[in-house]
């Protein structure tokens, strides 16, 4: 088996936990390919793009992606938690990420963008800097979270108890704001 694919793009593939033919990709170019509940455990992945891809269900124990963008994939029910934590550095731009768990992750400066991020799990997460632009986040959980500096003016549905969350300097539109008060069952009407 070959252990590294270096510069290579790889189109409408399928990736089961049998068929994954090597252990690192770099540089690497996926569309379109398929990698539902497919078992991507220790397989590293060092500035590659993911386009159009379905990641749902796969297991990422000890997966490494540094630098890795994920464009228009859907990445439903995923653990990044189990991800090997060391520069680990992702971007979501148009991506489905519901019921996706971040727990106790440094993403400082990460960006999520044009996203649905229902129910996803960011508890303990450190995402100082991190901007979620034009993002949804209903029933989002933000718990012991590090928000110093985040970037929420375009995102919607959030709620963000800020005595539980460290929220220095984090950006918020006026109309968002309410999302910081639901904890105390305020109505705000304009």
């Amino acid at each position: 088996m070959n252990q590294t694919a270096e510069d290579q793009i790889f189109v409408k593939k399928k990736f089961s936990e049998k068929d994954f033919p090597h252990r690192n990709y770099d540089y690497c170019t996926f569309e379109e390919c398929d990698f539902s509940n497919a078992n991507l455990s220790i397989v590293t992945f060092i500035e590659c793009e993911f386009r159009d891809c379905n990641f749902s269900n796969a297991s990422l124990k000890s997966t490494a992606f540094k630098d890795v963008k994920f464009r228009n994939c859907k990445l439903l029910g995923l653990d990044f938690s189990e991800c090997n934590p060391f520069l680990l550095q992702l971007y979501f731009v148009d991506c489905q990420l519901n019921l996706t768990s971040f727990y106790a992750l440094k993403l400082k400066g990460t960006m999520f963008k044009n996203c649905t991020m229902h129910e996803v799990d960011f508890t303990e997460t450190e995402l100082m800097n991190a901007k979620f632009i034009d993002c949804d986040l209903k029933r989002t959980i933000f718990s012991r979270t590090n928000l110093e500096k985040a970037d929420f003016q375009f995102a919607e549905n959030y709620s963000i108890d800020p005595e539980n969350n460290r929220v220095r300097g984090a950006i918020f539109s006026l109309e968002g704001v309410v999302g910081l008060l639901d904890k105390y069952g305020v109505k705000v009407k304009s």
